[in-house]
């Protein structure tokens, strides 16, 4: 019998109970390989992280798991281990599968960690999704604003423009149908200028609906500058979660220009909700 401590922070928010939850075990070092994703299926959470002592200088390597599967990347687990992680530092260096992801960390009375802001890896850009007119119908969407794309960080992102607010708040999306089109994070979304509503459906991944995505957040802001819906620099704020009862806030910035993408910024709150260990 072992025990292994695990922290649950909700991340883009500073309410308890609201956000994204994950689940952070601080010491994986004596947790062996099929053991990590069987507690990732027992906790159920969009992610759950295992973090590991660096090998490549970084601070923390961590590895990302969905109830099904391990990701590269992902952008809650990525803030959310960050803050429970932190200590003393005020950047936080993390090895991902994608790299080294700085996060700066923001602290709050009595200098406590309550969010930050990481530096994402620069997705690939890989233009029009092939099936869009299929992801729109298992969308129950109408036509798409903007052109269906696809951008990599990790996880795959299919960025879906709609009409208005409305319309994204509207959709009960056929998962069956957008399973068969592959293991896609679908990014729905609409607003103006520095306010947006998202709603990211992946249940190719076990997450039917996830309630904050860092890693669309990213490459929303970018498909945004790309298609001329914000100037490159401009910070947005993105809501997400209302609803699956989890509403949450996320910030995204694209620094560069059409030709040069140079720096993503994605940041939010984050809040330790809990603690507890597992004896397996």
């Amino acid at each position: 019998m072992s025990s292994h401590r695990y922290v649950i922070a909700d991340v883009f928010t500073d309410t308890p109970l609201e956000g994204n939850a994950l689940a952070v075990f601080p010491d994986a070092a004596a947790i062996d390989e099929s053991t990590m994703p069987r507690l990732a299926r027992e906790l159920n959470l969009s992610e759950t992280v295992f973090a590991f002592a660096p090998r490549r200088g970084g601070d923390v390597r961590i590895r990302i798991f969905t109830p099904a599967a391990e990701l590269p990347f992902a952008g809650h687990p990525v803030l959310g281990s960050a803050v429970v992680l932190a200590g003393e530092r005020d950047l936080v260096r993390l090895e991902t599968g994608r790299g080294v992801v700085p996060v700066k960390i923001e602290r709050g009375v009595g200098g406590r960690p309550i969010g930050g802001a990481m530096e994402q890896p620069l997705p690939d850009i890989e233009g029009p999704f092939e099936a869009a007119d299929a992801l729109l119908d298992a969308l129950g969407a109408g036509p798409a604003a903007l052109p269906v794309e696809t951008y990599v960080n990790g996880p795959t992102n299919v960025m879906v423009a709609l009409a208005d607010e409305d319309a994204v708040a509207r959709l009960r999306p056929d998962m069956r149908a957008i399973v068969a089109l592959g293991t896609i994070n679908v990014s729905c979304f609409a607003g103006a200028g520095a306010h947006w509503k998202t709603r990211m459906f992946a249940p190719a991944l076990n997450v039917a609906e996830d309630p904050a995505t860092g890693s669309a957040a990213g490459p929303l802001a970018l498909h945004l500058a790309r298609h001329g819906r914000i100037a490159f620099g401009e910070e947005i704020e993105i809501r997400q979660g209302a609803e699956v009862g989890r509403p949450s806030l996320l910030r995204a910035r694209v620094d560069g220009n059409a030709e040069r993408v140079e720096r993503i910024e994605v940041g939010g709150a984050a809040v330790i909700i809990a603690r507890g260990e597992f004896d397996v």
